[in-house]
């Protein structure tokens, strides 16, 4: 099962590219996303996700291993297979699709092409709950990456996004991983982009208290 691959891309087209590992080309399919970050001739390393089928195996690239994580999640809905999901995942990013699921908010998940509101409703109903989970394992893995003293330099390509610092805090303060981040995502809606960690905990304090 390939789960990696390094080399050279060779080629790339409107749903894939090919890259060139030790004199083999692999064809690999992959968002728009991280096929806006590859360029042809320059070295990439792609996480891949091997999906064999009776008539084909084929591969999908991610640029990081977010993407992946959140083309596996997707793909677990029924009515969103491997196209779908790329497509998605071409449209918005892990954060975007993190605060589209925990607001409920159809509009967002509909931009994709191929998602109707039948299929966006599903995704929400189904995802709802995991997504919190998700969120709080960025987080974890960021405050890994960073050390005990928060300053590292790994820390830079994993950091965990503002809101699930701020719902893994109010976790800490004993509301549940949907529950809160769902109410971060309402008060990140409403604070705007680059909002802090401490508005978006007090937002979201506000949030949950206004539905208690």
């Amino acid at each position: 099962m390939i789960a990696r691959l390094k080399g050279i891309i060779e080629r790339i087209d409107a749903d894939g590219a090919v890259i060139d590992v030790n004199g083999v080309g692999y064809l690999v399919f992959a968002s728009g996303r991280t096929l806006s970050r590859l360029a042809v001739g320059e070295a990439a390393v792609l996480e891949i996700e091997t999906h064999v089928r009776e008539d084909h195996i084929h591969l999908y690239g991610f640029f990081d291993k977010a993407e992946q994580d959140w083309f596996r999640l997707l793909t677990t809905v029924q009515g969103v297979g491997a196209k779908v999901g790329l497509a998605m995942l071409g449209i918005l990013s892990p954060d975007e699709l993190l605060q589209a699921i925990a607001a409920a908010d159809k509009t967002a998940i509909t931009r994709a092409p191929g998602v109707g509101p039948k299929l966006a409703t599903r995704i929400l109903s189904e995802l709802k709950d995991k997504v919190g989970d998700l969120a709080l394992g960025v987080a974890a893995m960021g405050a890994r990456a960073s050390g005990p003293d928060g300053s590292g330099q790994a820390a830079m390509t994993n950091a965990p996004t503002a809101v699930a610092d701020a719902a893994s805090a109010l976790v800490n303060l004993g509301y549940g991983p949907s529950e809160a981040l769902g109410a971060v995502s309402r008060a990140a809606g409403q604070l705007g982009e680059g909002a802090s960690v401490e508005a978006l905990i007090q937002g979201g304090l506000k949030e949950l208290a206004g539905a208690a």
